[in-house]
């Protein structure tokens, strides 16, 4: 397939995998909220971070790149509340906020999150494992002919952050683990979703009331 047939795919597409790229950047997305809840504008927190180096990369140009990234993600959530409950709010509750910014600005989290972790807690199925994964981008392949594109490489690779991402947030104790744990959400959260009418992500939380 030419670059040209893939472009055209994928601008049709609603899935990408910068998630390889931009991962779960807890400590860099926090960061960022915490310097726009003191104020500061989206171009001034990139300078901030960039010229007193707040995420300790090596060189200027990832260090802008990610803070961009963090903007971004932050921006997704377009609710100003949630920025500042990922600023203020104790870190278990802050993570859970950081993966629902995931989820709304990565069609790709979202639909992991919403129809495989989510639909096992409806049906209150604990097991999770590598099948799980197997059997979820197999269909997103079957269905989208831009992931269908996409190498094993990726495919693997993005596995692997889907996992950290379950790990980060306590959904597993770790990314060998056989087990979902029973997550709840936190209430900042919960009523954002709700508030926002994106209900369709509470299950992702193990939220069915």
């Amino acid at each position: 397939m030419t670059q040209k047939s893939k472009a055209a795919l994928q601008s049709t597409s609603p899935y990408n995998a910068a998630i390889t790229r931009e991962q779960y950047l807890f400590y860099e997305v926090r960061t960022t909220a915490k310097l726009l809840s003191e104020g500061l504008s989206a171009n001034e927190v990139a300078e901030r971070i960039v010229s007193d180096n707040l995420f300790q990369y090596p060189t200027e140009k990832s260090v802008r790149k990610m803070a961009l990234a963090c903007l971004r993600r932050l921006d997704a959530l377009q609710d100003e509340t949630l920025v500042q409950a990922i600023a203020t709010q104790p870190s278990v509750a802050s993570k859970q906020i950081c993966l629902f910014a995931m989820m709304k600005q990565y069609r790709l989290v979202w639909d992991f999150m919403v129809t495989v972790i989510g639909e096992k807690y409806r049906l209150r199925d604990a097991s999770f494992g590598k099948i799980d994964l197997n059997v979820f981008f197999m269909r997103l392949q079957e269905q989208d002919d831009y992931v269908a594109t996409w190498s094993d490489s990726t495919v693997i690779k993005l596995k692997q952050v889907l996992t950290k991402i379950l790990v980060d947030n306590e959904y597993i104790d770790s990314i060998k683990a056989e087990q979902l744990n029973p997550v709840l959400i936190c209430p900042v959260l919960e009523n954002a979703i709700r508030s926002n009418n994106d209900d369709a992500a509470l299950v992702a939380f193990n939220c069915f009331i």
